[in-house]
């Protein structure tokens, strides 16, 4: 008989809050695997929890993950909870936390997303979800992949904006929740695919939105769903 394997002692403790805040990190970073948006163990997740930031290790993969492999750090990068090494992006994370009111990060490899990440500066205004970002979404400027340099890059295309394309790299977005990172994230991917779409199209150049259209737009958006 194979005895059960003992979960590592990780910190998460008696707290309910980490508990639940780590299934959903790990949830979602499946769920950037399942809808293709990365392969194997690229991209990562985090959320936020006061001051501690529960972040995807690096290296493993999303579905080997459970309760045990909790990775946390503080908002300075010192690692207060688990044993696993923290994702290498750790510094982009960092930056948009100490930078925003963000309580979750989404980063991907996306196809399309990188694919335009080569092709422009700016993500053309294919779409009225452009404005579910904040505007016009930027391309970060090239740096190594982990460095603070690439952090202080995606800050500044993140400068009035939730998400960023980085160059030849993917995307970062980030949210009040990891539903609505990811929901951003995933608009960003289908946003970059219209646009390559059709601008592939031999003859004809796709129609941009202006920024009094995306305006209108952001105004009627911010009622959108259910009354409260």
């Amino acid at each position: 008989m194979t005895k059960p394997e003992t979960a590592r002692p990780n910190g998460l403790g008696e707290r309910p809050d980490l508990r639940e805040a780590w299934e959903r990190v790990v949830e979602t970073a499946r769920r950037t695997v399942a809808d293709g948006l990365v392969v194997g163990t690229s991209g990562n997740v985090s959320a936020r929890v006061g001051d501690i930031v529960l972040v995807t290790p690096s290296g493993v993969p999303y579905d080997r993950l459970g309760p045990g492999d909790a990775v946390g750090v503080d908002l300075d990068g010192r690692q207060v909870i688990g044993e696993l090494a923290p994702t290498s992006e750790l510094p982009m994370h960092l930056a948009i936390y100490r930078d925003t009111d963000a309580a979750a990060v989404v980063h991907t490899h996306a196809v399309h997303a990188t694919a335009v990440s080569t092709l422009v500066d700016e993500v053309p205004a294919i779409h009225y979800m452009t404005c579910a970002l904040g505007g016009p979404v930027r391309v970060a400027g090239y740096a190594l992949y982990g460095t603070d340099e690439l952090a202080r890059n995606m800050l500044d295309a993140l400068r009035d904006r939730t998400g960023c394309l980085l160059r030849n790299h993917g995307t970062v977005v980030y949210g009040a929740t990891l539903d609505q990172a990811y929901d951003r994230t995933a608009q960003l991917e289908w946003m970059c695919r219209v646009w390559l779409t059709a601008a592939a199209v031999p003859g004809y150049t796709p129609a941009l939105l202006s920024p009094e259209e995306l305006r209108s737009a952001a105004d009627k958006i911010s009622g959108y769903g259910q009354p409260r």
